[in-house]
């Protein structure tokens, strides 16, 4: 049961409650809500996103805050590479356009570690960036959650 000092699926992890954590994940940041998407770590997180540094709560909603701003139409697929205890490695791609409607692909992996609570302590993330034209996009579903019968990374071919 999630109450206001946890957050399920708890470590340590299996493999079907980190996949289910990946996919949580995938979701609050596909709601571009930096609000609810900051509560799901822990007030002194640490992190890393390319070349900038977040080291709590209060940054890391100023951090996404900033991301949707400039990344529009964001869509984004997780998924999960491999888990042990109360870590998870993730890889990933989003799509999205800047204010000039120049299309881009972003891959990446992040590495990730949790409070017994289930919040996120730390997050380190790779990111390159892939111009693309519109032609070329694959997330079309509506902004928000992905369906879920919309293929993940690995059934595209990403």
């Amino acid at each position: 049961m999630s109450t206001a000092s946890t957050r399920p699926p708890l470590p340590p992890f299996t493999r079907e409650s980190a996949t289910q954590k990946v996919r949580l994940a995938e979701d609050g940041w596909n709601s571009r809500d930096p609000e609810k998407v900051s509560l799901a770590y822990t007030l002194d997180t640490q992190w890393r996103n390319r070349v900038e540094f977040v080291s709590n709560r209060q940054e890391a909603k100023e951090f996404l805050t900033r991301k949707w701003k400039k990344e529009l139409e964001y869509r984004l697929i997780k998924e999960l590479w491999t888990f042990a205890d109360n870590r998870i490695a993730v890889r990933y791609a989003y799509e999205w356009h800047d204010d000039s409607g120049n299309w881009f692909r972003s891959y990446g992996n992040e590495n990730w570690e949790f409070g017994e609570d289930g919040l996120m302590q730390r997050r380190f993330a790779c990111i390159n960036d892939m111009p693309i034209t519109e032609a070329e996009r694959k997330f079309r579903w509506p902004l928000g959650r992905r369906p879920d019968d919309h293929p993940g990374l690995s059934e595209l071919g990403l």
